[in-house]
C-alpha cells in the first residue's frame, strides 16, 4: 500500500486552522480560516478526486478529532465525494491516549506504530492517505514511510501558527511528478521522496 500525504500549505509553511478561525486556536493562533477565500472549483474537484481513490487514511490524533466531528458527523453524506470516502473505508489512528474511537471503522494504533504501518503498506495493495496531521507526517518521514507529497501552496503569507516543516529536522530530496495551479493561485505540487539531498560547494567564478 502506497502512504501518500496531503496538505494545504500557506506560501510560509503554515498548515494551522485553515478551516476557520476556531477549527485549531493552540499557541495563540488567531489567523484561522485563511485558506477559503483562495479556493476554487478546480481545487474542490482535485481534492475531491484525491479521496476517491484512498483504499484507508491514516491520521494524528488530532486531525482525527476534527474530521469525525465534522465528516463523521453529516446527517447526508451520500452526495459528498469526500464524506463517502472517509464514511465509508477503513481508518486508522496514530494514538496513545485515544481508546474509543466513535468513528465507525477505526482501528487506534498505540503499540510499535512504525512497525503497523510498515504491515499495512507490505500487505494491502491501494493507497493509505494522511491529510493534515503534520505532527505526524513530519514522524512519517522521519521513520521513511511516506512515498508520495501533495502540497496544496496557497498564495498567502499566514506570518504565525504551526508549520508543516520546522525549522530544524530531517532533509530530504524530492522528485517533482506533478504540477498546476488553480483560477486563484493555489499551486499543487506532487513530489515522491528519493533519500538524502546532495550537497555540493558552488564552483568559483572564474576570472576574466
Amino acid at each position: 500500500m502506497k502512504l501518500t500525504t496531503t496538505t494545504c500549505v500557506s506560501v510560509d509553511g503554515v498548515m494551522q486552522g485553515l478551516g476557520g478561525p476556531d477549527e485549531d486556536r493552540r499557541g495563540g493562533f488567531e489567523r484561522g480560516g485563511w485558506q477559503a477565500p483562495l479556493w476554487d472549483n478546480e481545487g474542490g474537484t482535485f481534492l475531491n478526486q484525491v479521496y476517491q481513490r484512498a483504499d484507508a487514511f491514516l491520521f494524528g490524533r488530532w486531525t482525527y478529532e476534527i474530521f469525525a466531528g465534522y465528516w463523521g458527523a453529516m446527517a447526508d453524506s451520500s452526495t459528498n465525494p469526500i464524506a463517502v470516502s472517509l464514511n465509508t473505508r477503513p481508518k486508522y489512528v496514530a494514538s496513545t491516549t485515544l481508546t474509543e474511537p466513535r468513528w465507525a471503522d477505526t482501528t487506534v494504533l498505540s503499540g510499535d506504530v512504525a512497525a503497523a504501518i510498515g504491515e499495512l503498506k507490505a500487505k494491502q495493495e491501494g493507497e493509505l492517505q494522511v491529510h493534515g496531521s503534520g505532527a505526524l507526517i513530519r514522524w512519517l518521514l522521519d521513520n521513511q514511510l511516506v512515498d508520495e507529497i501533495t502540497l496544496l501552496v496557497c498564495p498567502v503569507i499566514v506570518g504565525q501558527g504551526t508549520r508543516l516543516f520546522p525549522g530544524t529536522g530531517p532533509d530530504a530530496a524530492l522528485d517533482l511528478v506533478d504540477s498546476r495551479s488553480t483560477p486563484k493561485g493555489i499551486t499543487i505540487q506532487v513530489y515522491r521522496p528519493t533519500g538524502r539531498p546532495q550537497y555540493e560547494t558552488a564552483a568559483p567564478t572564474p576570472s576574466t
